[in-house]
């Protein structure tokens, strides 16, 4: 018996140095430790309160694996709090441990390779399985890796590249089980906290199939679409609190000499529903319950809500950064039409333009971004929030990640100044960036009274050092000074009495550790 084991353990080793001869295996991984102390990190806390101190730690062991015509990738990843689990668990407390990407890249097409038959375009390939999908700056589609969880996506990816064309297409569709049983395709977005408050202020059990009306905003917030109350200030797609039933997708991009254009298109689609209470232990949770088919309260729950944005980004470079130095601008503009996901006819716009000069180590240049709101004093009827889609916000609107992620985002919109500064060395860097925001649209109080437009400036200092070739070390600290508005446009208060409850100065600071090794190259 022994001799059997010890001869098919040689054999399992020789089969893996032939295939990681014959094929290309690489071999890596990281751990990114982040310390933060926050005091108003996305939103303004309470006079008096203290600030939060926490370290979170995300490790990864990414394999990648490329033989003939197929290419495979696979990222195993751990996100915790330290702490959150006890020194000793139970098997009942489970795990955080969980498939980051699982993917498979098929050659269709090369015309470098003589084996293939098919030879009309230079490269086609496609890619299915969980994957990271990231475009252009990350503004609208990007793998949001600042969060330690990352995003990625359960889809199907076919790429095309031809004469510096490059096109994907990508759909993805999602469902909750594959029991027996189950009918229909009807969705119930996942993220849903396991429990919330009932009606009568007791912690209860998540009612299956419905997404409380506490993930989704506040009774304060609410408006109406044929008698039955939506959720007109709920957090942004963005916040992934309510998944797509599925997408399709289509990216275009081409480089001419130094500019480069690309086209999105992106089209998705939310699973139809209705508000409905369940009682739980002596109170009502009120929520949205995702419903089949048919017609209730005279509105038709068939099919899902379709979304469509759309538009284009140019990135031009001027000099070749000898002399007087190179400059990078950028231009985009998107729009969106459709229905959102609360069913309500969409009809809003995001542009951005910025200005980069580069000389030696140092980069400075302005920005400006716009993104559509409503307008409380002249309503179009229709929704004019522009939703940033699944991008990376933290990268584009302020490190304290105040607006277009899970904390929310003003109903009027946002209007975004910023400043740029950078100096990079060998194995440091600095920067400062400075934010200065504005609502985009008129929003009010309860009272009917105007807000002011001005929300605040955000200073964010940013620290890097390459301590050595796997391992970085980074510092942040940003400063938030807030407005009087601030409060209201984040739908913390409805009141004057309440909005003078919170700080209007906010402060985060962070230190992160970020080791990427790598154990297996890829042959050259």
């Amino acid at each position: 018996m022994k001799n059997f084991i010890a001869k098919c353990t040689l054999l399992s080793c020789l089969g893996l140095l032939y295939l990681t001869a014959e094929a290309q295996l690489t071999l890596s991984g990281q751990l990114r430790m982040r310390t933060e102390v926050r005091n108003g990190l996305g939103n303004l806390t309470p006079t008096g309160s203290k600030a939060a101190a926490f370290t979170s730690q995300r490790t990864r062991l990414n394999i990648g694996y490329k033989w003939d015509k197929v290419s495979f990738g696979l990222s195993i990843q751990d996100i915790r709090v330290w702490g959150q689990d006890a020194s000793s668990i139970s098997p009942a407390d489970g795990n955080r441990l969980m498939l980051h990407e699982g993917w498979a890249d098929i050659t269709l097409a090369n015309k470098a390779d003589s084996s293939i038959r098919f030879r009309l375009v230079d490269q086609l390939s496609v890619k299915i399985g969980r994957q990271e999908l990231s475009y252009d700056d990350v503004r609208l589609i990007g793998n949001l890796d600042w969060l330690q969880q990352g995003r990625r996506h359960d889809m199907v990816l076919v790429k095309l590249l031809h004469k510096g064309w490059k096109v994907d297409l990508g759909y993805a569709f999602n469902q909750n089980a594959d029991a027996f049983g189950v009918t229909g395709t009807s969705y119930v977005p996942g993220n849903i906290p396991a429990y919330v408050k009932n009606s009568a202020g007791t912690l209860v059990p998540t009612p299956a199939g419905i997404i409380p009306l506490a993930a989704g905003g506040s009774a304060a917030n609410n408006s109406v679409r044929n008698g039955t109350p939506l959720f007109t200030n709920p957090p942004n797609t963005n916040g992934a609190t309510q998944n797509y039933k599925s997408f399709a997708s289509l990216y275009i991009s081409k480089q001419f000499k130094q500019t480069k254009l690309s086209a999105l298109f992106f089209n998705d689609h939310f699973g139809k529903y209705k508000i409905d209470s369940i009682t739980v232990n002596g109170g009502y949770v009120y929520g949205r319950r995702f419903v089949t088919a048919g017609k209730e309260d005279g509105f038709d729950y068939t099919g899902t809500s379709s979304r469509y944005t759309y538009g284009l980004m140019v990135n031009q470079t001027i000099g070749s950064g000898q002399g007087f130095g190179k400059v990078l601008l950028q231009a985009a503009y998107y729009g969106q039409s459709g229905k959102d996901r609360d069913g309500v006819s969409l009809d809003a716009y995001h542009y951005t333009v910025s200005g980069l000069y580069q000389k030696g180590k140092w980069s400075i240049g302005p920005g400006y971004d716009v993104l559509s709101g409503n307008d409380a004093v002249s309503p179009s009827g229709k929704n004019n929030r522009f939703d940033p889609l699944y991008g990376t916000p933290h990268r584009h609107w302020g490190y304290m990640d105040y607006f277009y992620v899970g904390t929310g985002s003003p109903v009027g919109g946002l209007s975004n100044l910023y400043g740029k500064l950078k100096y990079t060395d060998t194995r440091w860097s600095a920067g400062l960036d400075v934010h200065g925001f504005w609502i985009n649209k008129d929003m009010k109080k309860a009272d009917g009274t105007v807000i002011g437009k001005k929300l605040g400036t955000e200073v964010d200092v940013q620290l890097s050092y390459n301590l050595n070739k796997i391992t970085n070390i980074e510092l942040g600290y940003s400063l938030m000074k807030a407005t009087a508005s601030m409060p209201f446009a984040k739908g913390q208060a409805t009141t004057d009495a309440v909005a003078d409850s919170y700080r209007k100065t906010s402060t985060w600071f962070y230190a992160m550790i970020n080791i990427r090794p790598e154990w297996i190259f890829p042959r050259k």
